[in-house]
């Protein structure tokens, strides 16, 4: 063991020996000897050898007061994914515990920052092994923590993938686990990478003034020092700047430059108990003037992650605002610590603690079993990110929910029976509409009915927790199941003829399973339902539906062309001749020509002639149904080859056709489809449209078109067109 190494392992002994005297010294030294020895040869991106990560993870997870156990896995948590020393080797070497709370960081370690689904499924795992034993997030965020400090050494594209990944995922954890040291920290690392000149700036114009904040802080000490001393309340004072991003955020939300920021110094004053915090707020009052609304009493509400502490914001020297934090000891190691003062201060949860503190946890995952990948991801961003508001019953209950919940969302956290009978809502002691937030402080009275007449559909896009949805959709799916199935099939049929799906769904059988298959459903009845309830939206139905028509259409096409192609290859060899007409008939020579109006073939089309009695040759496409090629034909003689001359592009030649479009009546289709032709630089020769009944219509155009390839692009924009229905090719005939 090189000396590098083993003052590392010495320093984390005596930082183990500093912070919880009760460790096991040994099985910390020999979990550090195994990772060494499995890690060795191994580098960091820095040049560094790997050993010295686990080291640093474990180093965190000291700080945090964290066990034994959690020690070990923090020097181990890279072993299953990075080296041959397994699961089995960890268990039979520190034990279960340790050999779990490596493959779930493990695990943790595989999640990828992906498209909706797999990140459903990561999150999803996240959230299980957090339920399961909440050291596997705090070693995965002291894991996190390190690697941000050397984000630096990894390509800038992957750079900015971590932070932004770390931003989105990681801070909140912490934000909501109460870690704000860590949570603070990671937020400037990943600031630093995401808008690396606005950190510079913040940085910048903190430097230019350090030295006028430093004579601020130090005058506000000295007054509020000088008044708790005379009152005699024991006290501890401390002052900073604000940590970055914070200040960062508010310059972006309040479109300020840092000059424009005046609360950016905060000071924390820390006492023995409760009434002391009452009794410092009362002293800074008449020391300083309060900002009216800038109160916070987070003592007697905490927050849901345990937070507690008096917030006021008052006005100092030169008019500055700055905030005051006042709380007990215990409070701050909470603040600071979160979930891990559990065990830095109690030697871990005991069970009923540790289902208060996380029953967040479990009401996630309760809530992703009948919901979508979407709507679960936005579920956690509503309970990572969403700040709170807390409001009462009228018997005093405290109920917190995200900013933007409704009368509905809390009639629903109180009970299910509450929100389905549910008839309307007062807010302190008035009658408010039921989709009106609620803000801090306001006492709610859910009115009910007698009969339970269950939610109305449209709560579902009023309510703003995910709890009150689940319950909402269960409601309907419970009760409600015939009404469900045809409202499901009303619109499903709605949708898929606008997205001109109808007839590719239900006359395919092959799409309307492999769509029931694609969101596990026995029948075709289950599904309905299920759109009906709101437990799967259409558009999902709807983007399968479009795969499974698109994969058969494209399989269709390259069978066609297979098809045409060994039909060509079947087909006599061409002669090098040119024909005025455009089309070389085999066998004549300079013949009159004349293309069929019962079919209008165009260059492109696969085509035969027909040799007519004084009129030259007839040119027809081959599925033209007036070709009849067949031994019992009595004409058959008559049918001869023919192809398109080679050359015929270059002289751009102009062939007529006839469309027949099939359209939704509303005002100014027809227009919009004249203008879609004249964008397309085509020449109109003839046009007309008739109304037909249960509001549709029909559009007959005849246009002049170089070859098949252009017409196919014509046919697709007009298919394109908003109340299109469909487009087919018709005679010249028909459509006059």
């Amino acid at each position: 063991m090189s000396a590098p190494m083993k003052n590392n392992i010495d320093f984390l002994l005596e930082c183990v020996q500093a912070q919880n005297p009760a460790a096991n010294l040994k099985k910390i030294r020999a979990a550090y000897e195994c990772a060494a020895a499995a890690h060795e040869g191994q580098k960091r991106r820095n040049g560094e050898p790997y050993i010295i990560h686990p080291v640093a993870v474990a180093k965190i997870i000291v700080e945090m007061g964290l066990d034994t156990d959690s020690i070990c896995a923090g020097l181990l948590h890279d072993c299953i994914e990075d080296t041959t020393f397994g699961y089995r080797e960890i268990e039979n070497k520190f034990g279960t515990s340790v050999a779990e709370l490596v493959d779930g960081v493990t695990r943790l370690g595989m999640l990828r920052y992906s498209k909706e689904q797999e990140q459903f499924e990561d999150l999803r795992k996240m959230f299980m092994a957090m339920a399961k034993d909440i050291r596997v997030i705090l070693i995965k965020l002291a894991d996190r923590l390190h690697n941000a400090r050397t984000f630096q050494f990894l390509p800038e594209r992957k750079q900015r993938d971590k932070a932004l990944e770390t931003m989105e995922i990681y801070a909140p954890i912490a934000h909501r686990l109460g870690m704000s040291r860590i949570k603070w920290e990671l937020e400037d690392l990943c600031l630093q990478i995401l808008d690396p000149i606005g950190y510079q700036e913040i940085v910048d114009g903190l430097e230019k003034e350090s030295e006028r904040y430093d004579e601020f802080l130090d005058h506000i000490k000295e007054r509020i020092t000088s008044k708790l001393d005379e009152a005699q309340i024991l006290h501890s004072i401390s002052a900073r700047v604000k940590h970055i991003y914070s200040i960062y955020r508010k310059m972006y939300a309040q479109h300020k430059t840092i000059n424009e920021i005046y609360d950016i110094c905060a000071v924390r004053v820390i006492v023995e108990d409760v009434a002391d915090c009452y009794n410092v707020l009362g002293y800074v009052h008449d020391l300083y003037k309060p900002i009216p609304g800038r109160f916070k009493d987070y003592i007697s509400t905490p927050k849901p992650n345990g937070y507690q502490s008096l917030h006021t914001t008052v006005i100092g020297r030169e008019g500055i605002p700055f905030e005051i934090q006042i709380r007990t000891g215990e409070m701050h190691k909470m603040a600071e610590y979160g979930v891990a003062a559990h065990w830095k201060y109690k030697q871990g949860l005991d069970r009923v603690g540790n289902e208060e503190a996380f029953s967040w946890i479990r009401q996630l995952l309760e809530a992703q079993q009948d919901t979508e990948a979407e709507d679960f991801i936005k579920a956690i961003k509503v309970e990572l990110f969403a700040d709170e508001v807390f409001v009462f019953t009228p018997k005093g209950d405290v109920i917190n929910m995200p900013a933007g919940a409704t009368p509905i969302d809390m009639a629903y956290a109180i009970h299910s029976a509450v929100g389905n009978r549910m008839t309307g809502a007062k807010v302190n002691g008035r009658i408010v509409q039921i989709d009106s937030h609620l803000k801090n402080g306001d006492i709610v009275e859910i009115l009910t009915s007698k009969e339970t007449h269950g939610p109305s559909r449209d709560w579902l896009k009023i309510v703003r927790t995910t709890e009150a949805r689940n319950k909402i959709k269960q409601w309907f799916k419970k009760e409600c199941r015939e009404e469900n199935i045809v409202k499901g099939k009303e619109d499903l049929d709605r949708e898929l003829r606008a997205n001109l799906l109808y007839n590719g769904f239900y006359e395919n059988e092959e799409v309307m399973q492999n769509t029931l298959n694609k969101f596990i459903f026995q029948n075709i009845d289950e599904m309905y339902a299920a759109i009906g309830y709101g437990g799967i939206t259409i558009t999902k139905v709807i983007n399968k539906v479009k795969d499974e028509v698109g994969r058969i259409r494209r399989a269709a096409e390259r069978a066609e062309k297979a098809e045409q192609m060994v039909a060509q290859a079947q087909q006599p060899e061409k002669k090098n001749r040119h024909s005025q007409s455009g089309v070389i008939v085999e066998g004549i020579d300079n013949c009159l020509v004349k293309f069929a109006r019962c079919c209008t073939p165009i260059p492109g089309d696969d085509i035969i002639g027909f040799i007519t009695r004084g009129y030259g040759v007839s040119i027809h496409r081959r599925d033209c149904v007036n070709v009849r090629i067949n031994e019992e034909d009595k004409d058959r003689s008559r049918w001869v080859n023919c192809w398109w001359d080679e050359d015929l592009l270059e002289r751009s030649n102009k062939f007529s056709t006839a469309l027949q479009i099939s359209t939704r009546s509303r005002t100014g289709i027809l227009a919009e489809v004249m203008v879609l032709l004249a964008q397309t630089k085509v020449n109109v020769r003839d046009l007309s449209a008739r109304d037909l009944e249960d509001g549709y219509g029909v559009i007959n155009v005849v246009i002049d078109v170089t070859d098949v390839r252009q017409l196919k692009h014509i046919m697709t924009r007009l298919k394109n067109t908003k109340g299109v229905m469909d487009v087919a090719r018709i005679s010249n005939d028909a459509a006059h």
